[in-house]
């Protein structure tokens, strides 16, 4: 195992050569941590601990290979080159060698380094062997203290390792938790972001919510929330089951530059106050962006409409205009919800209620399975209209000016459309014409 380790870290697979780093210099965190756990990665994220003049080592670098340079942190000494694919922090050494940075850091596991000169793996803390046995182990109560954020760090890494806390590590957790207040809303929701976005990071959010790490941020947040996050869990294993094509793109990213899931949307959902009106400023206070914003709002005011049975053609219409992108997210937190109530409704004490039945977990599918079916045909005209004319046409064809009414209109010929009244442009223009004689356009198109 040790030969595969330094062959995983060996600096033939970095973006850069070795002959830039002086000695010494080491590779340190999450890059030895995985190597050792036999974790691949497509994108390197490596990190490194020079004794002086880090900064300097990381400009050099990024100006020989025509790399992205940030500095991170100039008080500190931290800054990142980034690569097209790979990125690499170099940081100051903390103390006077090595092994004092070490023990400066969260968990033995991140306190494992690498002398990429001399081939040496240094773990003065027995990081290794807790690696080995799955154990998250803390350096020191007061390493955590120094930087609050690395309590919730401790739940996202066991969820993303599979390990457990160590009972002692998550007492003195338990006991700073506090002390989260202090860090900033938007590193708080960065870890949040990694335990929302699948099912292994669930129960952690519910050890976190426990411990007091979670209630600082959402204060809506209760134990019912955490039972509605499994149960959305539950919900899209049985959509992708059902549905493949819905199951991609619930973990679909809602915009490249978003590390957010539609899956993560749909849980964000469960945590905040179900009042759109009020989930929007609670998110906005998180500082989360306008589009992770929108996706829960949406999901939050569609819900009624997606729990309607024999929708006509024409609310089908308006329910997915309405929901557009955020459809997979609406459609899995509206099965979830269902599920959930109905196991609410039931004798099940509340800690099993989620774990519902095939048979009433089927039926949330089934009142949903319509507009699925809709939503995953792209030439289906309700869910996915085409245009027969643009506003442009009607304006000239109808001599009428520019007004709201245009805007009106086209979406009556989209319903009409939907509802195989009219299939070409000359009758979606005629039907335009009798609309605005018979006055059937006013202030209010649905």
């Amino acid at each position: 195992m040790h030969e595969s380790v330094l062959s995983t870290l060996a600096p033939e697979n970095w973006p850069f050569s070795l002959e830039w780093l002086p000695q010494p210099a080491y590779m340190v965190g999450g890059a030895v941590r995985d190597a050792i756990l036999g974790r691949t990665r497509e994108y390197l994220d490596l990190d490194f601990v020079i004794p002086s003049k880090a900064v300097k080592v990381a400009r050099a670098i990024a100006h020989h290979y025509k790399a992205g340079f940030v500095l991170l942190d100039a008080k500190r000494q931290i800054a990142r080159v980034v690569f097209p694919h790979a990125t690499a922090d170099f940081a100051q050494q903390e103390g006077n060698s090595l092994e004092v940075d070490l023990h400066r850091r969260d968990f033995t596991v991140n306190a494992i380094a690498y002398n990429p000169h001399t081939q040496e793996i240094i773990d003065p803390l027995q990081g290794s062997v807790d690696l080995q046995q799955g154990i998250l182990r803390m350096v020191s109560p007061s390493n955590l203290e120094d930087d609050p954020l690395r309590l919730m760090r401790g739940y996202r890494q066991a969820a993303q390792l599979g390990f457990t806390i160590e009972p002692a590590t998550q007492a003195a957790i338990r006991s700073l938790a506090s002390h989260i207040s202090k860090v900033a809303a938007e590193r708080v929701r960065v870890e949040i972001g990694y335990l929302l976005a699948n099912s292994q990071g669930t129960p952690w959010i519910t050890s976190a919510w426990e411990d007091g790490l979670i209630a600082p941020f959402f204060k809506n947040a209760t134990r019912e929330s955490l039972l509605k996050l499994a149960a959305v869990d539950n919900a899209a294993a049985l959509l992708t089951q059902n549905w493949p094509q819905l199951g991609t793109q619930l973990q679909e990213y809602i915009r490249d530059r978003i590390k957010t899931t539609w899956l993560g949307i749909a849980k964000l959902a469960c945590l905040v106050n179900p009042n759109p009106e009020l989930a929007e400023i609670e998110l906005q206070e998180l500082t989360y962006s306008r589009a992770e914003i929108r996706g829960v709002t949406t999901a939050l005011k569609l819900l009624p409409q997606f729990q309607v049975v024999d929708m006509s053609l024409r609310e089908q219409y308006f329910l997915f205009h309405d929901a557009d992108m955020v459809f997979p997210a609406a459609a899995v937190l509206a099965v979830a919800l269902d599920n959930f109530v109905e196991a609410m409704s039931g004798d099940k004490p509340l800690h099993t209620a989620v774990a519902t039945t095939q048979e009433t977990k089927a039926r949330g599918c089934q009142v949903l399975a319509p507009l699925i079916n809709r939503y995953l045909n792209p030439d289906d005209l309700v869910a996915h209209p085409t245009a027969l004319v643009s506003g442009k046409e009607l304006i000239i064809a109808l001599d009428i000016p520019a007004s709201a009414i245009i805007g009106q209109l086209l979406t009556e010929i989209g319903v009409a459309q939907a509802e195989g009244k009219v299939s070409t442009p000359t009758e979606a223009i005629a039907f335009a014409r009798q609309l605005l004689k018979t006055r059937s356009i006013s202030g209010d198109a649905t």
